[in-house]
């Protein structure tokens, strides 16, 4: 897929914003009303490596599963998310959180995503609507981003460590 841009201005610093991004467990709170079943991957959710895995909710999915990683983070400008989804985690996706100042010491916060499907089948599953379907729910994502940034509003549930205690204090025995 081609890429697909959503930008919105958050009255908030820019460093604000970044830390906000930078840790993973919080992107659950912004796009659960289409990336469900959020799980972390790892127990650190901030910074390069940090990762989770969900479920996208799109009508006719039968593959609904994918997860992103944090690949790059440059203070405060720019978050790099690279993700694998669909049939076997064959289509490669890249997630680029951009950054930038804004008049009033607001934040322009630009998110471009872009997939790249393996085969010619999901090249054709890609172009019966999935471009429309990632536009319209990012840009959504992003007026709930500046929602809960600016108003502390509209917050959903962040996301979790699947199973149990992995800390030694957690009553482990061996």
């Amino acid at each position: 897929m081609d890429p697909v841009t959503s930008s919105v201005i958050v009255s908030r610093p820019q460093e604000e914003v970044f830390e906000y991004l930078a840790d993973i467990a919080n992107h659950a709170e912004f796009t659960d009303h289409f990336l469900i079943d959020w799980h972390l991957t790892r127990e650190d959710s901030y910074g390069v490596g940090a990762g989770a895995r969900f479920k996208i909710k799109m009508r006719g999915n039968r593959f609904p599963w994918g997860d992103v990683t944090i690949a790059e983070a440059v203070s405060p400008i720019r978050i790099v998310e690279v993700g694998r989804g669909g049939k076997f985690n064959r289509i490669r996706s890249v997630g680029v959180y951009e950054l930038s100042a804004a008049p009033g010491g607001a934040t322009r916060v630009t998110y471009t995503f872009e997939s790249e499907p393996k085969t010619l089948s999901d090249r054709f599953l890609e172009s019966l609507g999935a471009r429309r379907f990632v536009r319209r729910q990012n840009g959504r994502a992003m007026k709930r981003l500046r929602s809960i940034l600016e108003e502390d509003h509209d917050r959903g549930t962040r996301a979790s460590i699947s199973g149990g205690a992995r800390k030694p204090a957690s009553n482990f025995r061996i």
